[in-house]
C-alpha cells in the first residue's frame, strides 16, 4: 500500500478505511506436499520460494492491481505531529509504552541535540555455496550471533524488527535447493557502547533437511565473522562487505581465539597475502584460501551511533595526547571529516581544540591550526543541516567552555589575518574566519569575562582593549584599499562585523565601539559598497549600541550624513531600499520609551532628512516596493516632532521663498498620497495613524499660513488653494467615513482617533473666514471643494460649512461689478452634478442646504430675492439628481429614462449645454440598450439641433462623451444626421429618416459640393421611399398610465402619462410589464379618475388603458389621393392627442328603447410633447371631457355603418377575387328583419313629436340621421347586386332572403326618408399612375354630397331636392354640424374600450360588435378629374376655419380623393369605429394646433395573407391596406349656436 500521501499530510482522514492486499505466492506442488523444512519443533522456521522475497515485493509494487482475491487487511490510518514525547502524551490512547517504535535506519536531514543513539544494522544480502558431493544445491540456512572477544554469546542483542524482543540467535530463511539464495534480511544490533570495540559478528552455515532425523544429525558446514571495530580504533564502516567462509572443525569454528586472528573480508585477505600467494595464516582444518573454496557470503552494514566515529583523523583528534607528533596533520584532516561525524562530537571536539590551544602555546602553529579548525566547526554549524546544533554550541559555550586565555590568541590570530588580507594564501581563511566571527568572539569574550571573573582587571592592564582597537584598525585599513582589491572580503567584513557589537560592549567601552565603528564606516570611500555599507549601519542600529544615548550622539551624525547622502537630489543612484531601511531601523528605536532622550536626535534627523525624504517620496513612482516604508518614515519623523520642533524647523529656512517651497512640497505630497493610496485599504491601523499625523502637521502649517502669507502684502494664493484642495481630500478621504464601518469599529476609531472630519472642516471653514477679501481669489475654484466638504454625511459638519456657500455668494455679488453670484451659481450646478452622480449627498443634504441657504439669504439686504430662487433652483435640482441616482440602480431602464429626461430639461432651462449634453447621450445609450432607435434618434437631434452648418469650430462642450474627433460645427451635424438617420431607419421612420436627408443632401449639394456623398445619400433616401410604399410596418398601441397614491416616487406621483407600446405589445403585456416594474402596486379595474382618497393614500395604484391617436395631418396631403401606406405612418406618429371613450346612461331607462338614454363620455388627453419623441411616454398636461347625446351618438353609428358598406363594396369592385363571407355577413347584419329594429329604435328614440318639442335645437341632427338612414338604401342596394354576382350554391337561399327583406326594407325607407342616387363615379375602377391600384376610402358624409336625393312628400319639408342650387337654409354654412362633427371625432373612438354598464339589447353594442367583425382594410381612389372640384377647392380653402355646407344634391361635387378609408378631407367625420378613431382636423387648426407627434392606435397587425379579406381579423389586411386610421384634431372648437339650421350639412369638402 502507498503511504506517500498520508505521510506529507496530504490525505487526513482517519475514518477512511484502506485495504491492503494478500499477494498470493504460487509455490510449487510438490514443496507443498512435503511441506519442507516445516518442523514442528523449530517454529521460527519461514518456508521459502526458490524466488527471492525482494522480488516478490519488487513484483508487488511494480503491478498496477494485486489479484487478492478478496484476500487482505482493511486498516485505517492517521499521521501524528511532533516527536515520541509530544505524541504519546497528546495520543496517549493511540501511543503507550507497547508501542513499537521504528527508527530511520541513519541520521535524518537535522540531528536533534540531546539524541543518544548506539544502532548497529546488519543485512544478510547474499551468498553462494558449492553443493559439493550433493547432487542438488544446498538448503542453506545462516544463523547470526555476537560474541565478544572471548567467544561468549551477547544475550538477546539481535532484534529482528522494531518492538521485537531481542533473541540471541537469528535465524534465515532457508531457500529450497537454490545455489545463490538471495535474503536481504535487515536486523538491528544493540549492544552497549563500551562493549562495541570487543564484540564481533559470527554467521554460520548449515544444510537443512526435510527428514527431521537427517536434518537433526546437521552440522555447519561453514562459518563467517565481522569485526565491529578496526583496529585503528574507528568503527567498522558503512557498506557491503564480502566476507570469507572458514570450513572445518566445528568446534574450532566456535572458538574465537581460533578465528579472530585471520582476516575477515575478503579485501583484507587479499591485502595481506604475499606477493607469492601464500596465505600468512593457516590453521589446521580451516581453508581460508579464497582459491580452495567458491562459497562466499555478503553483508552490509549501516552504523547509527552518536558515540562511535567512522573517521580516523577525528578519532586522532580526539586521542590527541596519545599522539601529539600528529596534532597538526590530525587539525588539517579534521576539516575533512563529514560534518555529521563531527557534531556528533562536538564538545569533544571543541575541548580538544582548546585543550592544544593553551597546553601547546610555545607554538604559534597550532594556535593558526586551532583557529581554523574552529572556524570550520562554527562554519559547519551555520549549515542548515546542523542548524539545530546551535544552542548546543552556544551552551557550550556559556556552560562547558572555560580557557581563560583563548581570547589573546584568538584576538592574535584573527588580527593577523585581517593584517595580512593581501595575501591570497590567506583570503579563503580570513572569509571563513569573518563568515564566523559572531561565534569566535563569543568564545573571545566568554574567555575575557572568565579572566576577570578570575583574575580581576589589573593583571593585563589595557591589552586586551588594545587588541581590539588594533582589530579595528586593521579593518579600517582594509576597508580603505581600492574597491577591486579584496572586494570579497569587505563585503564580509561589513556583512558580519556588526554581528560581535552585543557580545564584545559586554567587556569594552560602548561609546569607544561606538567610535570605532563610526571610524570603520568613514573608512570605506564614497561610492563604494554602499549596499553593504548602508546594511552594516542597519544591523549597528538594531544592536544594543544604539540603545544607548551617549552611542547615539557617536553614531547618529555620521548615519544622518551616509543617509542624507543617498536621498541627495543629485545622487546618482540613490540605493533606496537599504537607506529605507537604515532610516526606519533609526527612527523604530528613536520611538521606544526605554532608549533615555531623543528629542535632540529627532531634531537633528528633521533638520538634515525631513525635506529630502519628502522629495523622495515625491518623485518615487507609486508602484515602487520602497514607497511605503519612506511614507512611513515620514510619517514616523512628523509624529515624532512635538511643536517645538515644528517652530523650530520653519525657523530654519532662511528665505520666505524657502518657506513657500516647503509648504507647496508638503501639500502637494500629502494630497497625492492621500489620493493614492500607499497601503491597503483595509490596513485600517496604518491608515489612521497616518490621517491622524498628517493632520497634526496640517494644523501646525496652517499657523504658519496664517501668520507669514494672509496679509495684502504677502498673500501666495497658490499656497492656500493647495492647503484648501489637501484640506479637502483629507476629509473626504475613504479611511476616514466612519458611516461606512461596522458600529463597533467606528466606535473603536472614534475612542482612538477622534472624527478628524471635524476637526479639519471646522479648520477649513475657520481659514476660509480668514481670507476676507481675497476670498473673491478663490471663486469659483473652491465652490467645489467646499460642496465636497458639505457633502460628508455628518450633520455638524454640514452645519458648519453650509454658509460658506452664502458667504461665497455675498462675496462674488459684492466684488464681481455684476452685482450677482453667476460664476458661484455655474460652478455650484456643475459639481453638484457631478458629486450627486458620484454617489454622495442625501435628502437630509438636500433639506439643510434649502434651510440655511434660505435662512441666509432671507437676512441680507440684496441677496434676498435672487438667493431665494438660487436656492429654490438648488433644491429641484438635487431632487432631480437624486432621484435620478436612485433609479439608475433600478432595474427598470423606463424609470431611468424618465429621471435622465428630467434631469435633462433642468440643464437645458438653466442652458448649461455641457451637462445637458452629457445627459443626451446617456438617455441615448438607454435607448439603444432597450433597441428603442427612433427614441434614440430623437435624442441625438437635440444635441444637432445646437449645432450650425458653419465651420466655427466646435467649442469642447458640444462635443459629446464619444467625439468624433471633428473640428467644425458642420462636420460635427453632419456625423450626427449620419447617426440620426441610420437610428430612423432601424426604427422603421422613414419619413423622418427622408426629412433630414434632404437637409442633408442640401448641405451636400450647394455648400460642400460633396457630390459622391450626395449619391450615397439619394440612394438611401430612394430606399427608404420604397420601404413606406412596400415594408410592412406595424403600427404601435398607445397606452394611458396613471400612478396613483404617495408611494410612487416624486416624477410619477399622482400623474397621467401616455405611453407608446412597441409593435404587437398587447394590453396584458403591458399590464405585466408595469406591474412588474411595481410589484407593490394594485391594479384599478375601474378607468374613471380616482379621488382624493387613492391619491393621497400611501399605497400604490396603476390605472391602465388603451387610448386611440388623433391624426394629425401635415397640410401638403390635403385635398390629394394619397396612398394608404403613407397616411397609416401619420395615423400613428407625429400625434400629441388621444381620446378615450367610456358609455353611461342619463336618466331613467327605457326597458322598450335602451338606446335612447344611452350617452357616451369622451375624454381628450394632451401630452407634453409629441410621439414619438426622446421618450416612449410623455406626461399628460391636459384633460378635456365631453359628452356624446344619444342622437349624436345614432348619426356616428349610421355614419359608420354607411362607411363600411361603402369600403367593402368598393374592394369588391376593385378586387373581384376576395371571399364573399364578410360581404354577405355585413348585408346580413343589415338588412335582416331582427336587426331593422335599429330605425325602429331612432324612431322611437328621436323621430317623435314629443322629442322635437323637448329638444328643438337637435331639428338639424335629426334630419341628418334621417339622410343617413336613406343613403343607406343604394349602397345595399350595390352590395345585393355584387353578392347576386359572385354567387354560390351555398348562398342561394341566404341570397334570396336578403333580396326579399332588403325589398322591404328599402320601400318602407324610400316612403319615409326619401330615395338617394349615387353617381356612377363610385362604382368604376381607375388605375392609378403607377399602375398598383388606389382605391377611395369613401366618408358618409362624402357619399352623401356625391348623392342625389329625391325626397318623399312626406320630408319635402326638410330638404331641398334641387340639384344645381346651393342649400337655401339660413344655416347652409355647415355653422351647426362643424362643432359636431368635430366632438365626434375627437371622442367617440373608445367607447368600446370600456363595457357597457348595460348592454342587453342595446342596438349600438351589437352594431360595434358586428362593425368590429368586419375587415378595417381601407382603399384609395384617384380623383375624378373634374373642374367644378377642384376650383370648389380652391374656394374652400381659402375660408378661414369653416367649409360651407353644401346640399346633397348638389351636382358640382364630384367624388373627393382621399388616401384611406378614414383619410378624408381634414373636415370631413370619419368612420367611428371601436377600434379605430375618426380623423378629423381643420386647416385653420393645422397651423396653431399642437406640434404632431407620432401615436399609435390599434396593435400593429402580424404579416399579412394573400387574401386580405379571408379573415374578418382587422390584422390581416396590412398589404392591401393597412389598419384604420386613428382620427385626431387639434383642440375641440367652441359649441354651435342653437339658431343656425341646415337640413343638409356636409364638412368633407376641402379637407381631403
Amino acid at each position: 500500500m502507498d503511504i506517500t500521501d498520508i505521510i506529507h499530510g496530504k490525505v487526513d482522514d482517519e475514518e477512511k478505511q484502506h485495504f491492503i492486499p494478500f499477494q498470493q505466492i504460487a509455490m510449487e506442488t510438490y514443496i507443498r506436499q512435503r511441506q519442507l523444512i516445516m518442523s514442528p519443533l523449530i517454529t521460527s522456521h519461514v518456508i521459502g520460494e526458490n524466488e527471492p522475497l525482494t522480488s516478490v515485493f519488487n513484483k508487488v509494487i511494480a503491478a498496477k492491481e494485486v489479484n487478492h482475491k478478496g484476500q487482505g487487511l482493511w486498516v485505517s490510518l492517521k499521521l501524528l505531529p511532533g516527536d515520541l514525547a509530544q505524541v504519546q502524551k497528546d495520543f496517549s490512547h493511540l501511543v503507550d509504552r507497547s508501542t513499537a517504535v521504528a527508527r530511520k535506519m541513519g541520521f535524518p536531514e537535522i540531528i536533534l541535540p540531546g539524541d543518544v543513539r548506539n544502532d548497529i544494522y546488519v543485512t544478510l544480502i547474499q551468498g553462494e555455496f558449492d553443493k559439493g558431493k550433493k547432487k542438488t544445491p544446498k538448503n542453506v540456512e545462516v544463523t547470526m550471533s555476537v560474541h565478544d572477544e572471548d567467544g561468549n554469546l551477547q544475550e538477546k542483542a539481535i532484534h529482528p524488527g522494531a518492538g521485537y524482543e531481542g533473541v540471541s540467535e537469528y535465524k534465515s530463511v532457508v531457500y529450497y535447493q537454490v545455489k545463490q539464495p538471495y535474503w536481504y534480511e535487515t536486523v538491528k544490533v544493540s549492544i552497549a557502547i563500551e562493549e562495541v570495540s570487543r564484540c564481533h559478528l559470527r554467521f554460520t552455515f548449515r544444510h537443512r533437511s526435510s527428514q527431521e532425523s537427517r536434518d537433526k544429525s546437521e552440522r555447519a558446514f561453514g562459518m563467517g565473522f565481522v569485526k565491529l571495530m578496526n583496529a585503528d580504533g574507528t568503527t567498522l564502516q558503512d557498506g557491503k562487505h564480502n566476507l570469507i567462509i572458514y570450513k572445518g572443525d566445528n568446534k574450532k569454528m566456535e572458538d574465537a581465539k581460533c578465528y579472530l586472528t585471520l582476516p575477515y573480508t575478503k579485501v583484507e585477505m587479499e591485502e595481506k597475502e604475499t606477493p607469492s600467494g601464500k596465505s600468512l595464516h593457516h590453521l589446521a582444518n580451516f581453508t581460508p584460501n579464497k582459491d580452495s573454496t567458491k562459497d562466499s557470503f555478503q553483508i552490509a552494514t549501516l552504523i547509527c551511533s552518536t558515540k562511535l566515529t567512522q573517521n580516523v583523523d577525528l578519532l586522532g583528534l580526539l586521542n590527541w595526547r596519545s599522539n601529539s607528533q600528529n596534532i597538526a596533520h590530525n587539525l588539517r584532516k579534521l576539516m575533512e571529516v563529514e560534518g555529521g561525524e563531527i557534531v556528533k562530537f562536538l564538545q569533544d571536539t571543541l575541548d580538544a581544540l582548546f585543550n592544544i590551544m593553551m597546553e601547546m602555546s610555545e607554538n604559534e602553529t597550532y594556535d593558526f591550526l586551532v583557529f581554523d579548525a574552529l572556524v570550520f566547526i562554527i562554519s559547519l554549524i551555520g549549515d542548515i543541516k546542523f542548524q539545530h546544533f546551535n544552542p548546543v554550541l552556544e551552551t557550550y559555550i556559556y556552560k562547558h567552555f572555560s580557557a581563560t586565555l583563548a581570547y589573546v590568541k584568538l584576538t592574535k590570530v584573527l588580527n593577523c589575518y585581517v593584517g595580512n588580507a593581501d595575501d591570497s594564501s590567506k583570503t579563503e581563511l580570513l572569509f571563513a574566519a569573518l563568515k564566523a566571527l559572531k561565534y569566535l568572539f563569543r568564545f573571545i569574550v566568554q574567555s575575557r569575562i572568565l579572566y576577570l571573573r578570575f583574575y580581576g582587571k589589573s593583571e593585563d592592564g589595557d591589552e586586551f582593549n588594545d587588541a581590539i582597537r588594533k582589530l579595528f584598525f586593521s579593518f579600517n585599513v582594509l576597508m580603505d584599499r581600492p574597491l577591486e582589491e579584496a572586494v570579497k572580503i569587505k563585503g564580509a567584513a561589513l556583512k558580519y562585523l556588526p554581528s560581535i557589537i552585543n557580545d564584545v560592549k559586554l567587556v569594552f567601552d560602548p561609546v569607544q565601539l561606538s567610535n570605532l565603528f563610526s571610524n570603520f564606516i568613514q573608512s570605506i570611500p564614497d561610492n563604494q559598497l554602499v549596499r553593504q555599507k548602508l546594511n552594516c549601519m542597519t544591523k549597528i542600529v538594531e544592536s544594543d549600541l544604539f540603545k544607548q544615548p551617549e552611542c547615539r550622539d557617536a553614531l547618529l551624525p555620521l548615519l544622518i550624513d551616509q543617509l542624507s547622502g543617498q536621498l541627495d537630489d543629485n545622487s546618482n543612484k540613490p540605493d533606496h531600499e537599504a537607506s529605507s531601511q537604515l532610516l526606519s531601523s533609526v527612527l523604530e528605536v528613536l520611538d521606544r520609551k526605554d532608549v533615555g532622550p531623543t528629542a535632540n536626535h529627532i531634531q537633528q534627523i528633521m533638520e538634515r532628512l525631513l525635506r529630502r525624504i519628502n522629495r523622495t517620496v515625491i518623485g518615487m513612482s507609486r508602484q515602487s516596493p520602497h514607497i511605503g516604508i519612506f511614507v512611513a518614515c515620514m510619517t514616523a519623523i512628523l509624529r515624532q516632532m512635538n511643536d517645538y520642533h515644528y517652530n523650530h524647523y520653519i525657523s530654519t529656512f532662511k528665505t520666505r521663498q524657502d518657506i513657500i517651497d516647503f509648504l507647496m512640497e508638503t501639500f502637494i505630497m500629502f494630497k497625492d498620497l492621500i489620493g493614492k493610496n500607499v497601503y491597503a485599504s483595509d490596513w485600517m491601523v496604518m491608515n489612521m495613524m497616518q490621517s491622524r499625523v498628517f493632520l497634526r502637521a496640517v494644523n501646525q502649517f496652517t499657523s504658519v499660513l496664517n501668520r507669514c502669507f494672509l496679509d495684502q502684502a504677502s498673500f501666495e494664493l497658490q499656497l492656500w488653494n493647495n492647503y484648501f484642495h489637501l484640506a479637502v481630500a483629507f476629509l473626504t478621504h475613504e479611511s476616514l467615513q466612519l458611516e461606512t464601518f461596522s458600529q463597533a469599529k467606528r466606535s473603536k476609531i472614534i475612542k482612538k482617533y477622534g472624527d478628524m472630519r471635524k476637526e479639519i472642516g471646522f479648520k477649513i471653514r475657520d481659514m476660509w473666514y480668514n481670507l476676507g477679501p481675497h476670498k473673491i481669489k478663490f471663486i469659483p475654484a473652491m465652490v467645489g471643494p467646499i460642496l465636497e466638504v458639505t457633502l460628508v454625511p455628518e450633520p455638524e459638519l454640514r452645519k458648519a460649512t453650509i454658509p460658506i456657500f452664502f458667504d461665497m455668494m455675498q462675496c462674488e455679488y459684492n466684488f464681481s461689478g455684476n452685482r450677482n453670484f453667476h460664476m458661484f451659481e455655474n460652478e455650484l450646478i456643475a459639481r453638484l452634478d457631478q458629486e450627486v452622480e458620484g454617489g454622495r449627498g442625501d435628502e437630509q443634504y438636500k433639506i439643510l442646504l434649502e434651510k440655511l441657504l434660505l435662512e441666509h439669504c432671507r437676512k441680507h439686504k440684496y441677496l434676498s430675492a435672487s438667493g431665494e430662487k438660487f436656492a429654490w433652483l438648488v433644491s429641484s435640482l438635487l431632487e432631480n439628481l437624486l432621484d435620478y441616482r436612485t433609479i439608475m440602480h433600478d432595474e427598470s431602464k423606463e424609470n431611468r429614462m424618465s429621471c435622465t429626461v428630467n434631469v435633462l430639461n433642468f440643464y437645458k432651462e438653466k442652458k448649461r449645454e455641457d451637462i445637458y449634453i452629457r445627459y443626451l447621450y446617456k438617455l441615448r445609450d438607454l435607448h439603444t440598450d432597450c433597441e428603442n432607435f427612433t427614441e434614440a434618434a430623437y435624442t441625438l437631434l437635440l444635441h444637432a439641433e445646437l449645432l450650425q452648418w458653419s465651420e466655427k469650430p466646435c467649442v469642447p462642450h458640444l462635443l459629446q462623451r464619444d467625439s468624433y474627433y471633428v473640428y467644425s460645427q458642420q462636420e460635427l451635424k453632419e456625423k450626427l444626421y449620419q447617426e440620426i438617420i441610420s437610428f430612423f431607419d432601424r426604427g422603421k421612420m422613414w419619413e423622418k429618416a427622408i426629412q433630414l436627408s434632404k437637409e442633408l443632401a442640401d448641405m451636400y449639394e450647394n455648400k460642400v459640393f460633396d457630390y459622391e456623398g450626395l449619391g450615397n445619400l439619394l440612394k438611401k433616401r430612394a430606399t427608404f421611399y420604397e420601404n413606406i410604399m412596400k415594408a410592412m410596418r406595424p403600427q404601435p398601441e398607445y397606452f394611458a398610465v396613471g400612478y396613483y397614491g404617495q408611494g410612487f416616487p416624486s416624477f410619477l406621483r399622482n400623474k397621467i402619462f401616455i405611453y407608446r407600446g412597441k409593435e404587437y405589445e398587447r394590453r396584458e403585456d403591458f399590464n405585466l410589464k408595469l406591474l412588474t416594474q411595481f410589484p407593490s402596486a394594485e391594479k384599478m379595474t375601474s378607468t374613471a379618475p380616482p379621488g382624493e382618497e387613492i391619491k393621497s393614500s400611501p399605497k400604490q395604484y396603476v390605472q391602465c388603458f388603451i387610448v386611440k391617436p388623433v391624426m394629425n395631418l401635415p397640410p401638403n396631403y390635403k385635398d390629394k389621393p394619397v396612398p394608404e401606406q403613407i397616411l397609416n405612418y401619420y395615423r400613428a406618429n407625429e400625434v400629441q392627442q388621444f381620446t378615450h371613450s367610456r358609455p353611461f346612461r342619463k336618466g331613467e331607462k327605457d326597458p322598450e328603447n335602451e338606446f335612447a338614454t344611452m350617452w357616451i363620455e369622451r375624454t381628450t388627453y394632451t401630452t407634453a410633447y409629441s410621439f414619438p419623441g426622446i421618450l416612449k411616454w410623455f406626461e399628460v398636461r391636459q384633460i378635456s371631457t365631453e359628452e356624446i347625446s344619444p342622437l349624436e351618438n345614432a348619426i356616428e353609428t349610421m355614419e359608420l355603418t354607411n362607411e363600411k358598406i361603402s369600403n367593402i363594396v368598393q374592394q369588391h369592385i376593385w378586387d373581384r377575387s376576395l371571399p364573399v363571407h364578410p360581404l354577405s355577413m355585413l348585408l346580413n347584419g343589415i338588412v335582416d328583419p331582427a336587426v331593422m329594429g335599429g330605425y325602429t329604435n331612432y324612431e322611437k328614440a328621436f323621430f317623435t313629436e314629443k322629442y322635437l318639442q323637448e329638444h328643438p335645437e337637435d331639428q338639424d341632427k335629426i334630419e341628418l340621421l334621417k339622410q343617413l338612414i336613406a343613403l343607406q338604401m343604394p349602397l345595399l342596394a350595390e352590395g345585393i347586386r355584387i353578392h347576386g354576382e359572385k354567387l354560390t350554391e351555398q348562398l342561394k337561399p341566404l341570397h334570396d332572403r336578403l333580396t326579399a327583406c332588403f325589398k322591404e326594407l328599402k320601400k318602407k325607407v324610400e316612403k319615409q326618408y326619401g330615395v338617394i342616387t349615387l353617381p356612377p363615379s363610385l362604382t368604376e375602377r381607375k388605375p392609378s399612375r403607377s399602375g398598383s391600384v388606389v382605391l377611395p376610402y369613401i366618408m358618409s358624409s362624402t357619399l352623401r354630397r356625391l348623392s342625389v336625393t329625391s325626397v318623399a312628400s312626406s320630408v319635402v319639408s326638410t330638404s331641398s331636392t334641387s340639384s344645381d342650387s346651393t342649400s337655401s337654409r339660413p344655416g347652409s354654412d355647415g355653422s351647426i354640424l362643424e362643432p359636431l362633427l368635430e366632438r365626434r371625432i375627437s371622442t367617440a373612438s373608445r367607447a368600446e374600450e370600456l363595457p357597457a354598464k348595460e348592454d342587453g339589447d342595446n342596438r349600438i353594442c351589437k352594431l360595434k360588435r358586428k362593425e368590429w367583425s368586419i375587415s378595417k382594410s381601407q382603399v384609395i381612389v384617384e380623383k375624378e378629374p373634374e373642374m367644378e372640384l377642384t376650383s370648389k377647392m380652391q374656394s374652400t380653402s381659402g375660408k378661414a376655419q369653416r367649409p360651407k355646407s353644401l346640399q346633397l344634391g348638389d351636382n358640382r361635387l364630384t367624388l373627393l380623393q382621399s388616401s384611406s378609408l378614414q383619410q378624408s378631407t381634414p373636415l370631413s367625420p370619419p368612420p367611428i369605429t371601436p377600434k379605430t378613431p375618426r380623423t378629423h382636423s381643420f386647416p385653420s387648426l393645422q397651423s396653431d394646433g399642437l406640434p404632431a407627434a407620432s401615436l399609435q392606435s390599434t396593435p400593429p397587425p402580424p404579416p399579412p395573407k394573400s387574401k386580405p379579406y379571408e379573415n374578418s381579423n382587422p390584422r390581416n389586411s396590412v398589404e392591401v391596406a393597412p389598419p384604420l386610421p386613428s382620427r385626431r384634431e387639434s383642440k375641440p372648437p367652441p359649441p354651435p349656436p342653437k339658431t343656425r339650421k341646415s337640413s343638409v350639412l356636409s364638412s368633407e369638402q376641402g379637407l381631403q
